[in-house]
């Protein structure tokens, strides 16, 4: 293509289009320098954000080897490749999920989706529905799955019983659970199924007795996912794919998984060799199979030199969720006032599980949502920190000390949802990284006043503009929320639900928009934030030379995009390590 045909089909400037011809002749004429074997590319765009300080906007990038090795603007210099192609649309750096579940996902996507149901004949018909497109669902060694039902929507918890009004259910074996996953509720054949002496209580957890049996809680859950049919690692591995392609399909190029066993990062290691099985780069967060314990004779780690999969981060639980009054609170719910919620592991032994990992290496990820669950993540992980640089304390000062040694260990709190104020001062104070979900905030607005009343909300509850200064990574926790990170900034920016673009009245306000994001800082809560948060920073989240090659194609600049544009935003193309694993269907 000639100079003159690049500047008009794709307005690239004289300059720019004169630097890349030439390198690209010089190229051909010269042998390719250096040990690497793979042949170069370089590609000019509309435009590329790169969120490189020293180069801010871009034109061009060259990749080998699923890195960049030069990045340059109008008025910069050329790049090192042998090729050169001129595409339509506008970049942005790959954007990370800071807070998924991977597997959990890809079984969801093959499940029935419960999100959204507002009534229990809903929730019947889907699972009717399900039934019939998937014969054998239902039986004793293939339960009926599902995911999203909220009992907000039904005015009580549901039951057992509930299932058995439809005839052509009864009998079924069928385990769904809630929206938030810290419940689930099963058949009858499920409570049949299960030992006639059930404990009265259960540590961390409850079984759910009124108004009828059926629901199981956080521990509690335990009783009926030791007997659920696990699938085996060939059906293990389609979800795995499955719900990459669904991942790579909304613009993500990496993830944080919070949370897997053993037996899972095993698989994942192995689907991490193969380019076809594996397109999402994953940095996965261990969880012993007995949960919150230390397992050092089943901990694994990896680590590649491609960055596509890693694991050396353990993922511990605090307490439940809100919207089952399983949150740890420091004073009892507003709308409950007979609980605090419940603690799934107490101060002492959540201190003493997480300076044990903390020895052996491992980055010490706590979810938390409770205010009573963050005071205890956050004693927890102080300990931690006195315990692996005791001697920058002594020599120091206490505070100035943890927050040097933290920069290195980067410990986490998951989901960081309510946070007294005396808190929040000691995250910052000792620089532990908030793990946030912009989209729990809109969900849980329709009843979050209702269980925490106006001073609790105001003071403690889904910080985010002022947690800044402590790098909060973001995320969606799919496939609890939808995984569009787009959707995601959505709601850090508007705080407004994504599904429906309206506020926690129906109204077109923002809930608590004073703690709203601008786009710029919700768009590096998806990028650079998570990098930091994997100690990937400099290397993702970012296009500059030496980094990762992951990036997405927009149709538009992403800033000149409407905010409610944002809700249902379709990425043109998604690139991991220099390979495209995404393309948007022709219209």
């Amino acid at each position: 293509m000639s100079a003159i045909a690049l500047v008009l089909k794709w307005g690239l400037t004289l300059p720019i289009v004169v630097v890349v011809l030439a390198v690209a002749y010089r190229l051909q004429q010269e042998p390719l320098l250096g040990p690497s074997s793979s042949s170069p590319e370089t590609y000019c765009y509309k435009g590329v954000r790169t969120h490189d300080e020293a180069l801010p906007a871009a034109r061009c990038f060259s990749v080998i080897d699923g890195a960049f090795t030069a990045v340059w603007s109008d008025a910069g210099a050329g790049a090192e490749d042998d090729s050169v192609q001129a595409r339509d649309g506008y970049v942005v750096p790959g954007l990370w999920d800071g807070h998924g579940h991977l597997l959990q996902y890809g079984e969801f996507l093959h499940s029935v989706d419960l999100f959204g149901s507002q009534t229990l004949q809903q929730v019947r018909d889907r699972v009717t529905a399900y039934v019939a497109e998937n014969p054998g669902a239902g039986s004793k060694d293939n339960w009926i799955r599902g995911v999203g039902w909220d009992q907000t929507f039904f005015g009580r918890m549901p039951t057992a019983a509930d299932i058995e009004q439809d005839d052509s259910l009864r009998g079924v074996y069928m385990m769904l659970d809630r929206i938030d996953v810290h419940c689930t509720w099963v058949s009858q054949a499920v409570l049949d199924f299960l030992p006639a002496d059930l404990p009265a209580v259960v540590p961390g957890g409850e079984i759910v007795r009124e108004p009828g049996m059926g629901v199981f809680c956080d521990n509690a859950m335990d009783l009926v996912m030791d007997l659920w049919p696990k699938p085996g690692p060939e059906l293990k591995a389609r979800h795995v794919r499955s719900a990459m392609r669904k991942l790579n399909e909304v613009g993500l190029v990496g993830m944080h998984d919070a949370g897997a066993t053993p037996e899972t990062l095993t698989l994942y290691s192995r689907l991490a060799d193969s380019d076809d099985d594996w397109t999402l780069r994953v940095y996965a967060m261990l969880e012993c199979p007995q949960r919150n314990t230390y397992c050092p004779g089943e901990a694994v780690r990896f680590a590649r030199d491609d960055h596509r999969f890693a694991v050396q981060s353990i993922k511990l639980f605090a307490d439940g969720a809100l919207g089952s009054w399983g949150s740890a609170m420091l004073e009892p719910y507003a709308d409950h006032p007979w609980t605090s919620g419940s603690l799934l592991i107490n101060a002492s032994a959540l201190t003493d599980v997480s300076k044990r990992w903390a020895a052996d290496g491992y980055q010490v990820n706590i979810h938390a949502i409770g205010d009573l669950a963050n005071r205890n993540a956050v004693d927890a992980l102080e300990a931690a920190l006195s315990q692996q640089c005791p001697d920058e304390v002594e020599k120091q000062g206490h505070l100035h000390a943890l927050a040097a040694c933290q920069a290195r260990h980067r410990f986490r709190i998951e989901h960081a949802q309510i946070i007294h104020p005396h808190d929040q001062r000691r995250i910052h104070a000792l620089g532990i990284l908030p793990s946030i979900q912009p989209t729990h905030a809109t969900s849980d607005m329709k009843y979050a006043l209702d269980r925490l009343g106006p001073d609790r909300l105001a003071n403690s509850a889904y910080r985010m503009r002022s947690l800044l200064p402590a790098r909060p990574v973001l995320g969606s926790d799919f496939p609890v929320e939808p995984p569009n990170p787009f959707q995601g900034i959505y709601a850090a920016v508007a705080r407004r639900s994504p599904a429906t673009g309206r506020g926690a009245d129906g109204g077109p306000d923002g809930w608590y928009a004073d703690h709203a994001l601008t786009l710029d800082e919700a768009l590096w809560g998806f990028t650079g934030a998570p990098a930091y948060g994997a100690f990937l920073d400099g290397r993702a989240g970012v296009i500059r030379e030496g980094a990762l090659a992951d990036w997405v194609v927009l149709d538009r600049p992403v800033e000149s995009y409407d905010v409610e544009d944002l809700r249902t935003l379709s990425v043109k193309e998604t690139w991991v390590g220099g390979k495209r694993v995404y393309v948007r269907p022709e219209q």
